[in-house]
């Protein structure tokens, strides 16, 4: 029997309250669709991919707040062509009550678009505060980044933290999704010794095919490895089959120390399956953490 598998309820159900979604900008209809099953007040995060342009990026954050949720645009750094297309976004955000809370991240692109490099260039642009941001999240990278060194990730989260303190803006860490909680907590441990005492949402893959969750663990440059798969409850004999996160959440939540992380949530990457993570953090909550099978529509 797997030795997570006795963590009572009571100590996995701090960890399902509050969590938080990411979306596309094409996942509108994914969104209605899922509403009934996500707590009023999730914070939803709402990408900013290269495939994507202003219009559905707006328009997926009007969805979430229509739909009573918390929308947390994100903002590209390297996909910004100019200062006037980012004021152009935080303005338009701005004018529908959009702008509140906000994603800042570097972004794919290997040559930036335009004047910033990284997130930490919009962040010192002093703009956010001036189009009424309240609170910004970052990136964190508990199994390191595939194109940046470890050194020069640390000091872009030591730095980012003091100069939002500096700013006195409240923000938020969201990692990378991960299969194995050996490297998180290790890294969440460490970011506090570094004296970092922000929030940290960790990244939990939502339910989803085996092939989907190693094809997306491959493009980010997370840890596959056999042991690491099997940790998590992924088949590699049957690509075909489907995974949820029950073992990584009950491994957390068995080793989890607030003295030792400091706040800790979760952050679900659905994938475009909204609705299947939504339900399977509902079943998972109110089955007492007995094996909940996944909804059929949670794909490959």
């Amino acid at each position: 029997m797997d030795s997570v598998s006795t963590v009572p309820a009571r100590a996995v159900a701090p960890l399902l309250e509050d969590f938080s979604l990411e979306m596309t900008g094409k996942d509108v209809p994914r969104l209605e669709e899922a509403r009934a099953t996500i707590p009023p007040g999730t914070r939803i995060n709402v990408t900013f991919l290269g495939n994507e342009d202003l219009g559905m990026r707006l328009n997926a954050a009007r969805a979430v707040k229509r739909f009573g949720f918390v929308p947390v645009p994100h903002i590209s750094a390297r996909r910004l062509r100019s200062r006037e297309s980012l004021e152009e976004f935080l303005e338009a955000l701005r004018a529908e009550g959009l702008a509140d809370n906000v994603f800042v991240v570097g972004g794919d692109p290997a040559t930036p678009e335009g004047p910033y490099d990284d997130s930490l260039a919009v962040i010192r642009s002093g703009l956010l505060q001036k189009y009424g941001v309240r609170h910004v999240g970052m990136s964190g990278y508990p199994e390191g980044h595939p194109a940046i060194t470890d050194p020069v990730l640390w000091s872009a989260i030591e730095t980012k933290a003091a100069v939002l303190g500096e700013q006195r803006l409240p923000g938020g860490v969201i990692t990378q999704f991960g299969f194995d909680i050996d490297p998180v907590l290790t890294w969440v441990e460490a970011v506090r010794q570094r004296g970092i005492g922000l929030p940290v949402r960790i990244g939990v893959p939502g339910p989803a095919g085996v092939r989907r969750l190693m094809g997306y663990a491959a493009r980010f440059g997370v840890g596959t490895s056999a042991s690491i798969a099997k940790k998590y409850g992924l088949s590699l004999t049957n690509l075909m089959g489907t995974a949820g996160p029950d073992r990584f959440i009950r491994a957390l939540a068995e080793r989890y120390d607030v003295q030792r992380h400091g706040e800790v949530k979760l952050h679900f990457y659905t994938f475009g399956g909204l609705k299947a993570t939504s339900e399977w953090v509902a079943g998972f909550r109110t089955k007492d953490l007995t094996p909940v099978p996944l909804p059929r529509h949670a794909g490959s």
